[in-house]
């Protein structure tokens, strides 16, 4: 989704600030030459974010804002998603 949506494999992690939990797309990508991660380790980790929006049920909402939002990374600003976690999951994963 990331390949379609701007060309490049974006990397993604999740941040929690003040109580609430944000989907950030990073500004490195895959296909750049200093990225430190090898794509194995890109997609082992983008496997395991995966199954945690998946659990957290916002991986509907992650794919919405994907394919809606019109802004891109630009170096040294990240896009950031603050995610509406159902009730009581927020508490689960803030633990």
């Amino acid at each position: 989704m990331l390949q379609a949506r701007w060309q490049v494999s974006y990397d993604l992690q999740l941040v929690q600030r003040r109580g609430r939990v944000y989907l950030q797309v990073m500004w490195a990508y895959l296909e750049q030459q200093s990225f430190p991660l090898s794509e194995e380790g890109y997609r082992a980790k983008l496997e395991e974010l995966v199954g945690l929006l998946n659990g957290l049920g916002v991986a509907g909402q992650v794919r919405r804002w994907l394919l809606t939002t019109t802004d891109k990374p630009r170096l040294g600003k990240a896009l950031g998603l603050a995610l509406e976690m159902p009730a009581g999951r927020a508490s689960e994963f803030l633990l």
